[in-house]
């Protein structure tokens, strides 16, 4: 892939994650694909990040601004930084109860291309950061 590809992918990436379309986001992926949670697991395959992205969508309400994306020479490794802006719906497991709060964070991102796919995605934030702004930290 090209460059310009890589990129054009990792916007289309991030659109369609800020439309919350999990369909058209999940058709960007390849079917084994790896997915670094930020200061949680490692999970595999398309099956998996579905289940994670309807568990964000029922407790978040997040969008993506302020992208900025850079690529390798030969468009098979790219990386992001963007603002994170959220709300948070519904208490996430052990985390601090939900009430709408409002968040905003700076967040890293990392991405294997295989075959025009996202074949690993590797997201970084500050957690500590987030449960300030949340009501516990």
């Amino acid at each position: 892939m090209t460059r310009a590809a890589t990129e054009k992918l990792i916007k289309a990436y991030y659109n369609r994650f800020n439309a919350q379309d999990v369909d058209g986001f999940l058709e960007l992926l390849s079917e084994d694909v790896v997915h670094e949670i930020s200061q949680g697991g490692r999970e595999k395959g398309k099956r998996a990040f579905r289940r994670f992205l309807l568990h964000m969508n029922e407790c978040y309400r997040e969008t993506v601004g302020d992208l900025a994306v850079m690529t390798s020479a030969d468009g098979r490794r790219a990386a992001a930084e963007f603002d994170l802006r959220g709300r948070y719906l519904r208490t996430d497991g052990g985390l601090p109860p939900a009430s709408n709060q409002r968040y905003r964070l700076r967040v890293g991102a990392f991405f294997e291309i295989r075959r025009g796919r996202i074949a690993r995605v590797s997201n970084h934030y500050n957690m500590k950061d987030w449960l300030r702004q949340v009501g516990r930290g």
